[in-house]
């Protein structure tokens, strides 16, 4: 029986793979946490004896080293990543079979220099591939940015990636299946769909990277206006290229009395608030810095906080602290000391300091007048561009704590983004930078779009 499953990591936008048949089975670009291909497999009567690589991600840390330690599986890996642990460095046209499986590499650079697409067939079907794994080379939609080398400029990483598209996979046949390795919220790419599959001739036909009519229109259309390349994203990679360790027996994370948290605090750690941010406005700890686990909560973390900071989580309950703490493991964050027993109200009935957020409808802000605000978006560029409210100022929440130093903190200070997630954040960047009188703006700017004119 022929095996073919995607794994989605939502908090991630992460796709992973699972391939089996006749009792082996191929993980492909497996995240951090590996005990679901183990059990996957498992229920499937298969023995993974093979993890690939698609390229060095920048975006997670990979449990491949996890999964063929656990396994005794083989890593597959570009043979231009440069990377020091055991693997087979493949190279274009290589490829192995296992049962009714067959599965060939493309050498893709472009995203990266080592990066690589998987074709896939399914011999009892036909010896042609019915789908090809393109990492992070092709999206659906979009196309991957190219500037994550640091020995390449984005134009030459841009070269390489159209003619990696259209010498290698525009040629393939359109009823080819297309399975990257994200989708839509990744920082990967900038118009990513939130389909988790498509074809290749879908993609030529509306993928508007695939529209470009040369190499030099194509270079020109995926670098202009890059997003800003988080700090994190090379510390990942190099991660990635020694092998993290493992993840298995993690011990249950440590329960800090406010006491002992309040004194951690005062030395320097980050007490990270992983509570709505309904419940954060209601009242938190002075200068801490709130990133609601229902988004994209890692990704935000690893941005604002970075991945050496000593932090100190403040969740809802105990098995909130623990999911955060493995959503922070996922992107490399590893230094977290412990969680709050008893959460805020542990921390309250230590008669220990807590302060609000004021927030406020997009209806109030406009019957408050922006002139009579500092009104601050934390938007992205192309977002900003497309809209966005009269008297703002633009600083991306990507590096707002280092872009306050133009503001006033006396004044009264309001933050929005889209919807309100990333804004709360914002806020609570602004607040412990020193800001007197700050107010997040629920619903954000499409609450504020839509009010009648």
């Amino acid at each position: 029986m022929f095996t073919f499953e995607q794994f989605y990591l939502t908090c991630l936008s992460h796709a992973s793979y699972l391939i089996g048949s006749d009792g082996i089975a191929a993980v492909v670009d497996p995240q951090r946490d590996v005990d679901i291909y183990l059990q996957t497999a498992a229920e499937r009567g298969l023995e993974i004896r093979h993890v690939i690589e698609t390229h060095l991600h920048a975006d997670f840390v990979s449990g491949h080293h996890e999964l063929a330690a656990r396994t005794g599986a083989t890593v597959h890996l570009g043979a231009r990543a440069g990377a020091k642990f055991d693997h087979v460095a493949v190279r274009d046209g290589d490829g192995f079979r296992f049962g009714k499986c067959a599965l060939r590499f493309l050498e893709t650079p472009g995203h990266t220099i080592e990066s690589i697409c998987i074709l896939v067939s399914d011999l009892e079907r036909s010896p042609d591939p019915f789908a090809v794994l393109t990492g992070d080379t092709l999206f659906i939609g979009d196309v991957g940015r190219p500037d994550l080398a640091a020995d390449h400029t984005p134009r030459q990483l841009a070269a390489m990636l159209y003619q990696s598209l259209h010498q290698k996979l525009l040629t393939l046949p359109d009823a080819v299946e297309v399975y990257p390795a994200h989708g839509a919220g990744s920082l990967c790419g900038r118009q990513m769909s939130a389909e988790r599959k498509s074809t290749i001739g879908l993609q030529r036909a509306a993928n508007y990277a695939l529209r470009a009519r040369s190499e030099e229109e194509f270079v020109h259309l995926v670098t202009a206006d890059l997003p800003e390349r988080p700090g994190y994203f090379s510390k990942d990679v190099e991660i990635n290229r020694e092998g993290a360790p493992a993840l298995a027996g993690l011990p249950p994370l440590p329960l800090l009395s406010p006491a002992e948290a309040y004194a951690r605090q005062q030395a320097g750690a980050i007490i990270l608030d992983t509570r709505p941010s309904a419940e954060f406005g209601a009242a938190h700890i002075p200068a801490s810095i709130q990133v609601g686990l229902s988004g994209q909560f890692a990704t935000w973390a690893a941005i604002v906080i970075g991945l050496d900071a000593d932090i100190v989580i403040l969740a809802e309950d105990e098995p909130a602290g623990s999911e955060s703490r493995l959503r922070l493991a996922r992107v490399g964050i590893e230094r977290v000391s412990g969680a709050i027993a008893g959460g805020l109200s542990g921390w309250v009935a230590a008669k220990l300091p807590v302060v609000p957020l004021a927030q406020i409808a997009a209806e109030e802000l406009r019957s408050m007048g922006a002139d009579s605000l500092q009104l601050i978006d934390v938007r992205r560029a192309s977002e900003w561009e497309a809209g966005h409210i009269s008297g703002a100022v633009h600083k991306p929440l990507d590096h707002l704590a280092a872009s306050l130093h133009d503001l006033d903190p006396d004044r009264r200070t309001v933050v929005y983004c889209k919807g309100g997630y990333r804004s709360a954040v914002g806020c609570s960047v602004v607040q412990r930078a020193g800001f007197r009188e700050v107010i997040n703006v629920i619903g954000g700017y499409d609450a504020w779009s839509s009010l009648p004119t």
